[in-house]
């Protein structure tokens, strides 16, 4: 706030001149310093602070009983090979697997996934299982198993890229797993074939 003050510059008493007075201005910046505290702790306040996105991702128990598990057709299996320059390699199966790859758009890795899906649904039919949500009613989920390996070149953001891919085409059986030797050799060479058993695949994802 601005105030005006005033000094007297000694008139004269004995009739002679009297000097004008002058005037002085001071800007008193007190309110100043008080608004601008209002100011602060009003936005900090009233501002979102920046959330963390975070996906859960749900984890196997250590303890598994390899007489429990199911086997999985191969025509029901698609395994993506996370590799470099966010490129993702893919093939179906195991036995005579051909080697393929895309990227990570709506046209490519997604509709490869959509693709696989439908043809497991036409072959396979649906998972049936309880709605943990709504007792005593089903859900249908598709029976394709996808099988994520991320190669050493690729990024954080493609495992989470794969991720989403999940979760927008509906896929509920999906897994994190190591790439193995034989499929770094694939990459490298898809007309030498894939050197890898079922046998070697199941061990591989119970370690």
């Amino acid at each position: 706030m601005a105030e005006m003050q005033t000094a007297e510059s000694g008139a004269r008493k004995d009739g002679g001149k009297v000097r004008s007075k002058k005037m002085s201005t001071r800007v008193d910046l007190t309110p100043m310093v008080d608004l601008a505290f209002l100011l602060i702790t009003f936005f900090m306040l009233t501002t979102t602070l920046a959330k963390p996105q975070i996906m859960p991702v749900v984890m196997p128990e250590k303890d598994i009983n390899k007489e429990d598990l199911q086997a999985t057709k191969e025509s029901q299996v698609l395994t993506l090979l996370l590799g470099a320059d966010d490129k993702v390699y893919y093939y179906e199966g195991i036995t005579d697997a051909i080697l393929d790859s895309t990227d990570y758009s709506a046209e490519g890795l997604r509709a490869v996934i959509l693709e696989k899906k439908e043809r497991v649904k036409e072959q396979w039919g649906d998972l049936e299982r309880d709605d943990p949500k709504n007792p005593g009613e089903k859900r249908y989920l598709s029976k394709l198993n996808v099988i994520i390996k991320p190669t050493e070149e690729a990024r954080y953001k493609n495992m989470v890229d794969a991720f989403d891919e999940m979760k927008i085409t509906g896929v509920a059986l999906y897994v994190l797993l190591d790439i193995s030797e034989q499929e770094k050799a694939f990459i490298k060479n898809p007309a030498g074939g894939l050197n890898f058993t079922v046998e070697e695949q199941a061990a591989a994802s119970t370690e």
